[in-house]
């Protein structure tokens, strides 16, 4: 039998559990440990089983962002003969990581749930991008987890310090960790987040060596490798999420494919955390509501003028502003369809009930 708690089971989940049962007294507790294509492997209390939502569950959910996902958990009845599993609802989540959906559409993608910390791997090659960087610790803040950013291949460089310094100058206050996974060297200092009942998640591009770590972390080859050094365009080597139990009750983590397309999904204020070091200017700007563009005394104009602040992340500042502002446009917009979609709904429902009424007391009137 596995211990939940192992699994990140705590009296959060407990209490939501007890409410959520009630209808259904056969359901147990289970993690989303895999997800493709809405079938999922869970695990619980009985080792792994195969899992699918039910068709009340598609039906009443509206959203994707509704439907499950690894790091979740979901209460589920199980078909013992058949080694799976019935999911019938998604527990409310501590935590969740979240993009726009790629494309054209306003949708959020939730990328993992209940997630304890997050580690931001880059490289030292031609993978490393301070404004990519930015982008993801804006989700992460987001989320809910905490930060940890990971410069991995240091064999491949010659001046590590300059980089750390590069990093620190946007990440104030977040960890910084040195490694080459390839050589195993540095990987020791992960162990320091990693405790019995929390998960971790690894994000980065493709080919920065996040399976790598992660293999060294299980003690095993889990996951494929695939080198981005020299030439190499790199491939996703992870094809899909998937949560590892790390040895000696280390707690968990998931593995996340490279992500191509970085489209936040955040609140507006969220920036402010990412770029703390240009709130903190602006708070020392002649007017408060400053643009930071053409006013006088604008102390954020002056950081840069004295060169204490890049014009390049000051750049990257206002396009996060202006992308989430955007977003937060159109996702009104869009609840204002959806909601003005359903009520209309609701009255041809409602014309149709009272269609169908008028039908029935005129057969029975004419049966009279």
């Amino acid at each position: 039998m596995i211990d939940l708690k192992e699994l990140g089971w705590n009296s959060f989940f407990e209490s939501h559990f007890i409410k959520n049962n009630q209808q259904n007294t056969t359901c147990i507790p289970a993690r989303i440990i895999s997800a493709q294509r809405h079938i999922y492997s869970v695990l619980c209390e009985y080792g792994e089983l195969k899992g699918k939502i039910t068709g009340k569950f598609q039906y009443e959910v509206q959203s994707t962002e509704k439907f499950p996902v690894v790091g979740d958990w979901v209460g589920i009845t199980r078909k013992e003969k058949e080694d799976g599993a019935i999911i019938h609802f998604v527990f409310p989540r501590k935590t969740s990581l979240s993009r726009k959906t790629p494309g054209i559409k306003t949708e959020e993608q939730v990328i993992c749930a209940n997630i304890d910390t997050s580690f931001l791997v880059t490289t030292f090659d031609r993978d490393f991008n301070l404004r990519r960087i930015e982008r993801y610790l804006s989700l992460i803040w987001d989320s809910g987890a905490n930060p940890v950013i990971i410069l991995n291949k240091a064999d491949l460089c010659v001046d590590i310090e300059t980089f750390i310094r590069e990093v620190e100058s946007i990440s104030a206050g977040i960890p910084i960790l040195c490694m080459s996974a390839l050589e195993r060297s540095g990987i020791g200092q992960i162990y320091n987040y990693l405790k019995e009942g929390e998960t971790v998640v690894f994000l980065g591009s493709s080919g920065t060596g996040k399976s790598t770590i992660i293999n060294c972390l299980l003690n095993a080859p889990k996951q494929a490798t695939n080198s981005l050094r020299n030439n190499d365009k790199g491939r996703h080597t992870t094809s899909y999420r998937e949560l590892f139990i790390i040895p000696d009750r280390r707690g968990m983590v998931i593995d996340n494919p490279g992500m191509r397309e970085i489209q936040l999904w955040a609140n507006e204020d969220i920036v402010e955390k990412t770029f703390a070091d240009i709130e903190n200017l602006s708070q020392r700007c002649r007017f408060n509501n400053c643009s930071h563009t053409k006013e006088p005394g604008c102390a954020v104009k002056q950081a840069i003028e004295e060169g204490c602040l890049e014009p390049k992340r000051l750049e990257s500042y206002f396009k996060q502003k202006g992308e989430l502002k955007k977003l937060s446009e159109k996702t009104k917009l869009a609840k204002k369809k959806l909601i003005n979609m359903r009520k209309r709904k609701s009255k041809e429902l409602s014309k149709l009930i009272k269609a169908r009424n008028k039908l029935q007391d005129k057969i029975r009137y004419n049966r009279k």
